[in-house]
């Protein structure tokens, strides 16, 4: 789709308008222009974004898509007053909730309001600290107190995946490489053997965990076709012997593989 922008308005960080936006956007085969304007809250910043909005409309020869997550009923018309199609999350579900449950909504501006008193976000901010401190087998430390450990080799998806769990879930998440010596010995690292139960491997198809480790160290043996397989093939037996649930990484989103890991060793969090 050349010549075409979406941009995400909002009078917050912008973040629930551009993920749902994207989930949207995701059902075609089109890859626009992506404009995201966040702390929109005034009228005089819609008009300079509706200004912006127009111009862009004039240039391309086509209206921009703009989603839309804007409590301020004046600022949400000044936005829809410009030269493109609107989409109104916040309107088309706000609203008809209000009447299924027979109150109104607080209109809270953004989603971090008020967020010193909020009891999930200080468990978030822990969680990041303590993957970040567990981070590729930096320390064993405190792992009886982690709700996850990510076991796989080097470059499999363990410190993103670990991240996310964190920083979307409050998931204190700790990762740990399997390595060559793990494999000659034929065992887990034995800083894990206590905290078995908590752990859940990623494995990658060696093609393209070659492709990720020639970026990093190219033509190494570490990035060789014929170490990368071996070492997948050693990780996923010891992982089978070892009875540590794993999946694969190759086509997996980070989602995907956080929703599954939440599902196997957490499935507590997926009702709150």
């Amino acid at each position: 789709m050349p010549n075409r922008t979406v941009f995400f308005v909002s009078d917050g960080t912008g973040i629930t308008a551009e993920t749902f936006g994207n989930s949207i956007l995701a059902q075609f085969s089109a890859k626009p222009r992506h404009v995201r304007r966040p702390f929109i809250d005034t009228p005089d910043k819609a008009y300079q974004v509706v200004r912006e909005i127009n111009d862009t409309a004039g240039r391309e020869g086509k209206r921009p898509i703009v989603f839309i997550t804007l409590i301020d009923t004046e600022v949400r018309s000044i936005i829809r007053s410009a030269h493109c199609l609107v989409l109104d999350m916040l309107g088309t579900f706000v609203e008809p909730l209000e009447a299924e449950f027979g109150i109104k909504s607080n209109h809270r501006v953004g989603r971090f309001d008020d967020i010193s008193k909020s009891q999930e976000y200080t468990d978030r901010i822990e969680a990041i600290n303590f993957s970040l401190a567990h981070d590729d087998g930096q320390s064993s430390k405190n792992l009886d107190i982690a709700d996850v450990i990510l076991v796989g080799v080097s470059r499999s998806g363990k410190t993103p995946t670990s991240l996310y769990l964190a920083m979307q879930h409050g998931i204190k998440a700790a990762n740990y490489p399997l390595i060559p010596e793990d494999f000659d010995r034929g065992a887990l690292p034995s800083a894990l053997l206590p905290h078995k139960k908590k752990c859940f491997g990623l494995t990658i198809a060696p093609e393209r965990l070659r492709e990720i480790r020639h970026e990093r160290r190219p033509n190494s043996k570490y990035a060789s076709l014929e170490n990368c397989r071996h070492e997948v093939s050693a990780a996923e037996s010891m992982m089978g012997r070892e009875g540590i649930a794993w999946l694969s990484s190759t086509h997996k989103s980070i989602e995907e593989i956080a929703t599954t890991i939440l599902r196997d060793i957490r499935p507590d969090r997926l009702i709150y």
